[in-house]
């Protein structure tokens, strides 16, 4: 595809204004790790908000999510329950204030608080940072795969080079080239860079997204949209068969969801709704979403932050996303049989740019596509250094530096994770495969250590590491074993194992000091199974009053995610013009936003 010039020119305006932002107000990241990582937690949550939102909305997912709306149609709004999407309302509703009162850096320094400092926790705390840099390596990993074969598709220059015996496509040149743009800023600026860069990202992203949605609207007709789906593509409810037939218009997508395993939808639905409620739980991974809710000044604005990024990120992204299946339903149809078997959905998102958008307004929706990869991107690479720098070299190796001295060991962390993410990147086939890894086999093993740590006062240090190393090793072995089965299938077996290994950890150990379990149900204040811990305070401080909200975080949470669903599917159903659904989707946001407002935002503790 040949770009106009005038296009580059808003493109490459939009990468330098990035970078002068970053470099501009990195002055104030360079007093001390707090400043650098956590923008000394004097950054207003709704710019956090949108930070966060802004963090979730990368190109490689966006490509992803047109393919599942393509093929599945209004049904495809369930399918990131795998993730699942609404773990963010668990966050929103609870697991923020939880976490926030804490008052650490990371989610590895988290556990000092529940596990003290006995040699279960130095093992928890290992294997966490462990976690959390293989996860953010899987992420870059993605990111590079993703923007690498965005890139190549809009600009036609062939950057092509040999780096010894190795050859470095066009496509991971122009990966290697916006991740080295983005990452002189991140490492430059911390923090503050990346929240500073991400409302300029957020804006532009913005923009292309009521750009598509403006595009297809006046573009394609409701007639167009109904010639081009099967019968049920419009329906978002479902039995225990899928029963979508794309045989009589493109007979290869049929073939596309028996490999996805989804054709017992309604069995795959209550799998992630079981395997949710436990990820969701566990609370926030430790990444930038975590990194996030630490920033914030108090527990009450940690929640406010969360619910926040819910609300400005998804009309946006559905309205792109819904735009771009109803224009490939409509005019990329042909270019698909031609593909026959290999059908490559990430196409219709070029396809779709090159075809409908003009002159100017193009610029504008490529920097903000760019925007999208380039502010996820950045969010994880602010957010693993901290684990390296503050857990590692601070707390085991020189905890006595100076603040420069960890500031530059932050800049050199964050090059060297970047290397090694880009590295893996070049050996990834597809976003999908790194994405359903990422899911299912790094994920998959995080929940029940993750789990009990909240809620039971039993549960110790070693009980965590082992359930973590349990999880971990189950979800890469037990894949293996019953190969071609579908990987939610195994989720049950994985976390029985890793719950094993949670148990026996703990049991075969002592529990931790009386002294440090007390403080820590004082501070955070959690509801679970704290009984003896409870009476042991209450007798020394007859006044404490106990978590007893139970019931009304379960309303909410059950609230929250029906409001952040009517969010999913608004955009969709404006787009292929089901009005009266459009309706009752819109009524239900009304609602749910009605009770959440009484029962959850007005009821918020302020510390």
């Amino acid at each position: 595809m040949q770009i106009k010039t005038l296009d580059i020119l808003i493109i490459l305006a939009y990468l330098a204004l990035s970078v002068a932002i970053g470099f501009y107000i990195s002055k104030r990241a360079s007093k001390n790790l707090q400043s650098y990582f956590l923008g000394g937690n004097a950054i207003p949550w709704y710019l956090l908000g949108v930070s966060n939102a802004s963090g979730m909305f990368d190109i490689s997912g966006v490509m992803w999510t047109v393919t599942i709306c393509f093929v599945y149609g209004l049904k495809s709004a369930w399918i990131p329950w795998l993730w699942p999407v609404w773990n963010q309302v668990f966050v929103m509703v609870f697991l923020a204030i939880w976490l926030r009162r804490s008052g650490a850096m990371t989610g590895a320094e988290w556990l000092s608080t529940r596990f003290g400092n006995s040699h279960g926790q130095r093992l928890s705390h290992i294997v966490v940072v462990t976690f959390a840099v293989i996860s953010v390596i899987g992420f870059i990993a993605y990111g590079f795969k993703g923007v690498g074969k965005f890139a190549s598709i809009f600009f036609s220059y062939d950057l092509s080079f040999s780096l010894g015996s190795m050859a470095i496509s066009s496509e991971n040149a122009y990966a290697l080239i916006i991740i080295a743009i983005t990452t002189l800023y991140v490492v430059k600026g911390g923090m503050y860079s990346v929240v500073g860069t991400e409302l300029l990202q957020f804006v532009l992203m913005t923009f292309a997204c009521f750009a598509i949605g403006y595009v297809v609207m006046t573009q394609v007709t409701a007639e167009q949209i109904d010639q081009s789906v099967p019968a049920g593509w419009k329906d978002i409810w479902f039995g225990w068969q899928l029963d979508l037939d794309w045989s009589n218009l493109l007979p290869a997508v049929d073939n596309y969801i028996r490999q996805d395993d989804f054709n017992l939808f309604g069995l795959v639905v209550m799998l992630m709704v079981f395997k949710g409620i436990f990820a969701s739980l566990a609370g926030p991974v430790p990444s930038y979403d975590m990194q996030r809710i630490l920033a914030t000044k108090s527990p009450k604005e940690a929640a406010q932050m969360s619910g926040f990024t819910i609300a400005v990120l998804y009309m946006p992204r559905y309205l792109m996303i819904a735009g771009l299946t109803v224009l490939g339903l409509v005019y990329f149809k042909p270019q698909l049989l031609q593909m026959g078997d290999n059908m490559d959905f990430e196409m219709i998102l070029p396809y779709v740019i090159n075809n409908f958008i003009p002159t100017g307004v193009l610029g504008l929706i490529l920097a903000g596509l760019m925007a999208a990869f380039m502010s996820t991107f950045a969010a994880f690479v602010n957010a693993a250094p901290a684990y390296l720098v503050n857990d590692i070299y601070k707390n085991y190796i020189n905890p006595d530096a100076p603040a420069k001295q960890y500031i530059y060991m932050s800049y050199a962390a964050s090059v060297l994770i970047v290397f090694v993410g880009v590295f893996v990147g070049f050996f990834i086939d597809s976003i999908d495969s790194i994405t359903k890894w990422i899911v299912a086999s790094l994920y998959g093993g995080y929940t029940a250590a993750n789990v009990l740590k909240w809620i039971w006062w039993r549960f110790n240090g070693h009980g965590y590491f082992w359930g973590m190393i349990m999880g971990l090793i189950a979800s890469m072995v037990v894949p293996k074993v019953f190969v071609g089965v579908f990987d939610l299938y195994l989720y049950p077996v994985i976390l029985v194992i890793a719950l094993a290994g949670c148990l026996v950890g703990t049991y075969l150990t002592p529990p931790e000091d009386e002294d440090t379990l007390k403080k820590f149900y004082k501070t955070v204040r959690p509801w679970g199974f704290w009984k003896p811990i409870h009476q042991k305070v209450m007798a020394e401080d007859p006044s404490f009053q106990g978590n007893n909200h139970f019931g009304r975080d379960v309303f909410n949470v059950v609230i929250g995610v029906a409001w952040q669903m009517t969010m999913v599917v608004i955009p969709i159903y404006l787009v292929i013009r089901e009005y009266y659904s459009l309706g009752i989707s819109i009524a239900l946001l009304i609602a749910s936003s009605f009770l959440l407002k009484k029962f959850w935002w007005d009821r918020l503790p302020e510390k």
